[in-house]
């Protein structure tokens, strides 16, 4: 019986290994403080924090945005490593487009985010201690003792 065949058909079935043996997505958690922020992926909404969320992998870098009122938003850029699993692939070239399209060839390196979050600057209100309105002339005079 030819080899040949049998080893055409593994190499075959070994096609896109990564995007088969690792999957297309890495759940990673998303913490915050204080919590309750909410986390934005290309303009949507995915989840509050504190949560955890299966991020589909990607070539491109990925970034998420940590939003909640009265602090800054912060953006952040996922950490990504080379998925090791993708050197199965060899010389199969059909194999490397598979997971280079799914974006399996990368992985998520961090699994766990907790972003501290900064409270907005605002300008101080100050509060007058007189108001004075004159309807006739329409002035309004503010008084602010120092």
């Amino acid at each position: 019986m030819n080899k040949i065949p049998i080893f055409l058909i593994a190499l075959f079935l070994m096609t896109g290994c990564a995007t088969i043996f690792t999957g297309t997505k890495d759940r990673i958690a998303f913490t915050s403080t204080p919590s309750g922020a909410t986390i934005y992926k290309d303009g949507v909404e995915i989840c509050t924090t504190p949560c955890n969320y299966k991020v589909k992998r990607s070539l491109n870098d990925t970034e998420v945005e940590f939003k909640l009122d009265g602090y800054e938003t912060r953006l952040i850029t996922l950490d990504k490593e080379f998925n090791l699993v993708s050197i199965i692939n060899l010389g199969n070239l059909f194999g490397w487009g598979i997971d280079a399209l799914s974006g399996a060839v990368m992985k998520y390196d961090r699994k766990a985010y907790d972003i501290k979050l900064t409270q907005e600057k605002s300008a101080s209100l100050v509060q007058p201690s007189r108001i004075d309105i004159d309807t006739k002339s329409n002035k309004v005079t503010l008084t602010v003792q120092q």
